[in-house]
């Protein structure tokens, strides 16, 4: 399944929901105990299936090359269809690995799709009780956002083990935002492009949408999810936070549409701050409309994000490439749009 069916998906995993959220309050922050190497660390897959043996493998190998020990959750095996197993199945290897003592972190072994249908069927409670790093990123975002809201957990948007094409993309860089933000308690500090040769040479570049300067608590992920959970009792909160998206394999007018709709709902406006990082493969030939001509993305950033009236960039690596950066959901930061930078000046683990 694309991200193009993606609010169609999520409509109706919400007619089969049985149970109601808790109710959301501000409750205080809590941040994860950090890692360490030798550390277990659960891997679990709570959207798509993994469907070749070969790939769970993988993602052992790469969590023991840095450093770490892996458990893998008892259904990250399953299948059915395009999910890795039943809702009651992806729930359980949440819920299992949140109360394994042993396990210090948890982290996805890949996206697709499907987190969203597990919101509604989490012990947030339990998640609160027993704080862990967690961490993933794309179809991930819906539970980042539950996670956030309703237990109050500092969660990581960051790598996932393997991408969709069965590939650990654990790069230099990658590697070293992730070890940051939970493998140390001291400021995370500055995260910014990584280095280039030249101006000429250079595979990311920052356009400033507003310029200017923002604090804030940082929250977002992939555009789609944040887009799909409007309305539920899942939605984004943005008022006073630093809002960062980021996508992929979408036609132009779709990033518009969502955008759009986070415009309309006041998200934008709301936000402290927004910063929109890759928009990998958007507006490729098969993904384009039936009507021509098109816009650039960069174009329907300019009109949408940067008309917000708040300090906005894009191009920050965010999101669906190699050299990713990893965000703490919840901890607060500073924009700088000028620079295309974020600075943060606190831990995001105990």
């Amino acid at each position: 399944m694309t991200r193009r069916d993606f609010a169609t998906a999520v409509a109706l995993s919400a007619q089969a929901a049985h149970a109601a959220p808790p109710a959301a309050g501000a409750l205080p922050l809590i941040k994860p105990p950090m890692l360490r190497p030798g550390d277990t660390v659960g891997l679990i897959t709570p959207s798509s299936n993994v469907p070749d043996p070969a790939e769970l493998e993988l993602a052992v190998s790469a969590v023991r090359y840095i450093g770490l020990n892996p458990k893998l959750g008892r259904n990250t095996s399953k299948r059915r269809g395009y999910l890795a197993g039943t809702v009651a199945e992806r729930v359980d290897d949440l819920h299992t690995m949140f109360r394994d003592p042993d396990v210090r972190a948890i982290w996805c072994i890949r996206g697709g799709y499907g987190a969203p249908q597990l919101l509604d069927h989490i012990d947030y409670a339990l998640v609160r009780s027993n704080p862990k790093v967690f961490i993933g990123f794309s179809d991930i975002t819906a539970l980042h956002l539950a996670l956030n809201r309703y237990a109050g957990l500092v969660t990581f948007h960051g790598p996932v083990v393997i991408f969709d094409s069965g590939v650990s993309h654990l790069t230099g860089y990658t590697l070293a935002s992730l070890k940051m933000a939970v493998f140390q308690n001291g400021p995370i500090g500055r995260l910014a492009l990584p280095p280039a040769a030249d101006v000429l040479t250079a595979k990311h570049h920052i356009q400033t949408m507003r310029a200017g300067k923002a604090h804030g608590r940082l929250i977002g992920g992939n555009l789609s999810l944040i887009a799909s959970l409007m309305g539920t009792p899942y939605e984004i909160e943005t008022r006073g936070a630093l809002l960062f998206c980021e996508e992929v394999d979408e036609a132009i007018y779709r990033v518009d549409r969502m955008l759009t709709q986070l415009r309309l709902a006041g998200k934008l406006r709301e936000a402290a701050g927004i910063v929109f990082g890759e928009c990998t493969d958007c507006g490729r030939p098969d993904c384009r409309a039936t009507f021509e001509p098109t816009l650039s993305v960069t174009e329907v950033l300019s009109s949408i994000v940067g008309q917000a009236g708040v300090p906005a960039f894009s191009g920050l690596t965010i999101g669906h490439t190699p050299e990713q950066l990893t965000l703490p959901e919840g901890i607060p930061a500073t924009i700088d749009a000028d620079r295309g930078e974020i600075v943060i000046e606190e831990s995001a683990v105990l």
